[in-house]
């Protein structure tokens, strides 16, 4: 059983920055790929990025501008978010699974934070 919560969404400025945080608790963070997915009203879930161990992938959209980091001593999973647009708006959702740009290849979800990113 892994559980995974998340902080760190808000309102920020075109051009500005965030920090997601996901914390996992339960099995060993190592275990499982860490993924990102967002999600924008009336759009499906978009996979935004993933992690396991040192390999990483990015959707197109926000390479050069997002960045996965972890703390393995705090069991922690960062989206780092900078010169974030508009279009960036949605709510974001960690999640703990495999190494995949789908999201039916993962099994555990955070809770979701907004992100709202004003022009």
């Amino acid at each position: 059983q892994v559980q995974l919560v998340e902080s760190g969404g808000g309102l920020v400025q075109a051009g500005g920055s965030l920090r997601l945080s996901c914390a996992a608790s339960g099995r060993t963070f190592s275990s499982y790929a860490m993924g990102w997915f967002r999600q924008a009203p009336g759009k499906e879930r978009e996979f935004v990025a993933v992690r396991k161990g040192g390999i990483t992938a990015y959707t197109d959209s926000v390479k050069g501008r997002f960045t996965i980091s972890r703390d393995n001593a705090k069991n922690t999973e960062y989206l780092q978010m900078d010169s974030l647009k508009p279009e960036d708006t949605a709510v974001y959702y960690c999640a703990a699974g495999q190494y995949s740009v789908k999201s039916s290849d993962y099994d555990y979800w955070g809770q979701g934070t907004q992100v709202t990113v004003s022009s």
